[in-house]
């Protein structure tokens, strides 16, 4: 048996996590895949060669590198059998904050809010497809993959398309306060989700690390919301929650695009 370890850079969050678990799904050779989302590494147990798995891991384009590849007696993993109901909490989570961000966000006439619903509702596809496509094939796994990116796209290039007609028209001033309760809550829920995620990993079950926490995606973005809801207030101008839901829609594509990735 051979352990192959990865630093994989863009690794923020159990989003990321989930979708090398579906690259690498089908490969035969590989006895086990060991997260550490903290410090961004991938432990990979395999037999013989490792150029699939390495190919794989880098076409995904989250920073891939392979540190080290040795020899190892280990044969024995331990199986988490709360995975598939961990996954459904996260999902529920996400899915949840998705139609509560999109819903106060039109409300509230912000484009950070909606943008971070979209977000939410990608790491819900992510979730979904790694729960629906348990023990279905690869092909239909690939097809899920495959909606799932075109229609996030879909809605993030309807974003764009209404941050520039605000940006351009009549400026209309977002309510501030909503945007930080609102994307506060998103804040808790995001860690929620990562503690649970990791908890069921961890043996000394350890409370949530800082680093945990602020190195994911999910939860800078919340706190970009919050400091635009700030701006928003300060200069009375809807600019700062334009470009906070610009930037959310770009990273929202840059994640459809992975899951196309798997639907290849």
């Amino acid at each position: 048996m051979n352990k192959s370890v990865f630093e994989i850079t863009k690794m923020d969050c159990p989003s990321e996590e989930n979708l090398i678990r579906m690259k690498l799904d089908g490969i035969a050779n590989i006895a086990n895949l060991d997260f550490d989302i903290a410090n961004r590494k991938l432990t990979v147990f395999h037999t013989g060669k490792i150029d699939e798995i390495e190919t794989s891991i880098i076409e995904l384009n989250l920073g891939g590198k392979r540190i080290s590849t040795e020899q190892t007696d280990q044969t024995d993993f331990a199986e988490n059998t709360n995975q598939k109901k961990l996954l459904w909490s996260v999902l529920s989570i996400n899915f949840a904050f998705f139609i509560i961000e999109m819903t106060t966000g039109l409300i509230s006439k912000s484009m950070g809010l909606v943008a971070d619903s979209l977000d939410m509702l990608a790491d819900s596809f992510v979730y979904g497809i790694s729960l629906f496509a348990v023990g279905g094939t690869l092909i239909k796994k690939k097809r899920i993959a495959k909606l799932a990116g075109y229609f996030q796209i879909t809605l993030a290039i309807i974003g764009f398309a209404e941050v520039l007609r605000r940006f351009f028209g009549t400026e209309t001033l977002p309510d501030f306060s909503t945007m930080i309760i609102v994307s506060i809550f998103a804040l808790i829920a995001n860690g929620i989700c990562l503690y649970i995620l990791q908890k069921s990993k961890s043996k000394d079950q350890a409370h949530m690390k800082a680093s945990m926490i602020f190195t994911s995606n999910d939860v800078i973005i919340n706190l970009g919301v919050i400091i635009a809801g700030l701006l928003v207030n300060w200069f009375s101008s809807s600019k700062p929650d334009l470009i906070i839901g610009t930037i959310v829609f770009v990273l929202v594509i840059q994640g459809a695009i992975r899951i196309l990735k798997l639907s290849k």
